[in-house]
């Protein structure tokens, strides 16, 4: 039913049996009278069994607008058998759309490819993949919505559903309008008429129906409305009638098109209605929504200038009323197809197409406001929004969490329903990327073990390194998490890192871990951590800050390896008495001793400090030996020996 917006209105006119079959089903058709057109034409074909390329797309347009997918396709394809890539783009469109109606997406998207491949257009080509990896992702992922068809739909069309205060207003053709006895000929439903109801917040059953504000519903189609923010301004959509209202305006082709008017809601009735200026008798306009601040109003046409068969259209509102001259959205939403329904909120554009890559039929899509009248690339709600048959309509809360949409999918009560969704908030990951490298030839460690911990201790997730060194992983966001890489042989390194808010982001966290032999030297027996010499002025044990450097180095290499054990050796060169010797260099081992406990190294692993005197040289430099300054300077040393490891 949501098709009539945006096709001509007219009423079948029956022929009689004595016209020639095909003349009399392409009157049908052109009528819009599909139901008849459709007998119409099986007549005709029964006795015909090479109709016309005309003829095909008539037959399989009938039913495409009846919704019935899988005898459309039957005429589909024979076209497509003739014609080939020489199908022109709405046809190729309505074929692959009728493809997907009944779920063969793996020969749908090979002929979209097929065709694609033909225009040679890589922007489109681009466009197709992007959109159908992402559809594809989506199956990858839990959904975030839970939908409940509402007890309130019938068997005739019940859609279009938009937030009135706490209520909700639709529209349905279960009583006809004004006309109740007068049917429309395009799949013989009454008129749609406007209803609201009340709404249960929990469960958003509706209850309490009955008709909304009289005076703009007509005696033909009134479908699709939107409210000011303080709801005393409506838009809505309704046929062009001539000014008694009773009868319909048509234009030069005979076709009567759609309307929007505005009114003032005041004292429980719509007055002062009016025109919108950018109406015309011929082309349609309709769906009309407003931006959630009421300066911004969205609606669809398919007046010329477009991209496809109707595209959605965005005018300014001023704080006076006036309206600014609509502008297209362009082709990043618009396409060959059909573009319907807009709803924007919270910066996003929901709106339903069949000219990007869904599910079939009318598929609810979003899209970020990018600043002006640019958006982002559409991507599509996903099941259980869309089904393989028409999803519209779509209207969610201000904080997101539930909304309404309208289907024709299998399972309703009737041609289109309401349905009630909630949506749950998406999970929020962030991407950690790194790599782990030896911190002294900096090449990549493979098989290193990469372990988060969150605040609490507690072990969040793992993994390993590649050949190459790299890792990934993935931790929810706003969160602190403590990131550990460790490798046999290495010592262990962790980093603090915080998880933004921002879904899907990525952080690079890179790791070099050391090995105790990259900061030692063999000394005989001995194994010592690697220092320059440290110095300290005459006479004196004080630290100097050239000593800080080197005892630095020493407590970085106590607190990389905490299985790490020293004692202290302290010593000097022969010049000077023995006793006096001695006692300089146990103040000066007692002093570097110090220095590194105070650093935060547990007292327990320094074993021992010691001053050694000139008692054990390096060299011949003994009492009574005269040396070079280069020798003596071999002996004035300060050794720490790994006693643990």
């Amino acid at each position: 039913m949501k098709k009539i917006l945006f096709f001509s209105l007219l009423f079948c006119i029956h022929f009689s049996y004595a016209q020639q079959k095909l003349k009399d089903a392409d009157k049908l058709f052109h009528g819009m009278c599909y139901l008849e057109a459709a007998k119409a034409y099986e007549e005709y074909l029964e006795k015909e069994p090479n109709p016309s390329i005309q003829t095909l797309m008539n037959v399989g347009d009938t039913y495409y607008y009846l919704n019935d997918m899988r005898k459309a396709l039957t005429w589909y394809k024979k076209l497509y058998t003739v014609q080939g890539q020489n199908l022109n783009d709405i046809y190729m469109l309505r074929y692959t759309q009728a493809l997907r109606g009944v779920r063969d997406y793996e020969d749908a998207n090979k002929t979209t490819k097929d065709y694609l491949k033909g225009k040679g257009n890589q922007e489109m080509i681009a466009s197709f993949n992007a959109q159908q990896k992402y559809n594809d992702s989506l199956a990858q992922k839990p959904s975030l919505y839970k939908i409940v068809p509402l007890e309130i739909n019938t068997s005739y069309s019940d859609f279009g559903s938009t937030f009135y205060g706490n209520q909700l207003v639709y529209s349905s053709s279960k009583k006809g309008g004004k006309l109740i006895k007068r049917l429309y000929s395009w799949n013989e439903q009454p008129f749609l008429s406007f209803y609201v109801a009340d709404r249960n917040a929990s469960t958003g059953a509706l209850f309490n129906e009955k008709p909304f504000y009289e005076e703009i519903n007509s005696n033909y189609h009134d479908a699709t409305l939107t409210f000011s923010p303080d709801l005393k301004t409506i838009y809505f959509t309704t046929n062009a009638t001539k000014k008694n209202k009773n009868k319909l305006k048509i234009d030069k082709e005979g076709v009567n098109n759609f309307q929007i008017f505005r009114g003032t809601i005041e004292n429980g009735k719509v007055i002062n209605i009016e025109k919108m200026f950018f109406n015309s008798y011929e082309y349609s306009v309709g769906h009309p929504s407003l931006s959630p601040d009421g300066k911004w109003l969205f609606f669809v046409s398919d007046m010329p200038g477009g991209y496809g068969e109707t595209d959605i259209y965005v005018a300014e509102v001023f704080a006076d009323g006036s309206i600014n001259t609509p502008q297209n959205l362009g082709p990043k939403i618009n396409t060959i197809g059909r573009e319907m329904f807009p709803y924007y909120n919270n910066g996003i554009l929901y709106f339903s197409s069949d000219g990007h890559y869904g599910f079939g039929g009318l598929d609810v899509y979003e899209s970020k406001h990018s600043g002006k009248l640019n958006f982002d690339e559409p991507k599509n709600l996903g099941e259980p929004i869309n089904s393989n048959k028409d999803d519209f309509s779509y209207i969610i809360d201000p904080e997101t969490k539930y909304g309404y949409f309208s289907s024709n999918r299998d399972g309703g009560k009737g041609d289109d329903d309401i349905y009630f969704f909630t949506k749950s908030k998406a999970e929020c990951n962030q991407f950690v990327s790194g790599t782990v490298v030896s911190a002294k030839t900096k090449l990549p460690i493979a098989g290193a073990a990469i372990k988060v911990y969150d605040s609490f201790g507690d072990l969040k997730s793992e993994t390993t390194t590649g050949e190459d060194g790299k890792y990934q992983i993935t931790i929810p966001c706003s969160a602190t998490y403590k990131f550990d890489a460790s490798k046999e042989g290495f010592a262990n390194q962790n980093k603090p890192v915080v998880a933004n808010s921002k879904n899907e982001a990525k952080l690079s966290v890179d790791f070099e871990l050391a090995k105790l032999e990259d900061f030692t030297v063999k000394d005989g027996k001995n194994e010592k951590i690697d220092v320059n010499p440290i110095y300290f002025d005459y006479n004196k044990w004080d630290i100097t800050p050239q000593a800080v450097t080197e005892l630095d180095r020493v407590v970085y290499v106590m607190r990389t390896f905490p299985k790490v054990k020293i004692k202290i050796e302290s010593h000097t060169d022969s010049r000077g008495s023995d006793s006096y010797n001695l006692k300089l260099s146990d103040n000066r081992a007692k002093a570097t001793q110090r220095y590194i406990i105070e650093s935060g190294i547990e007292p327990e692993r320094v074993l021992s400090a010691i001053g050694y005197g000139e008692t054990q040289p390096k060299n011949k430099c003994r009492n009574g030996v005269k040396c070079t300054e280069v020798e003596y300077a071999v002996n004035r040393r300060s050794d720490f020996i790994i006693v643990e490891k």
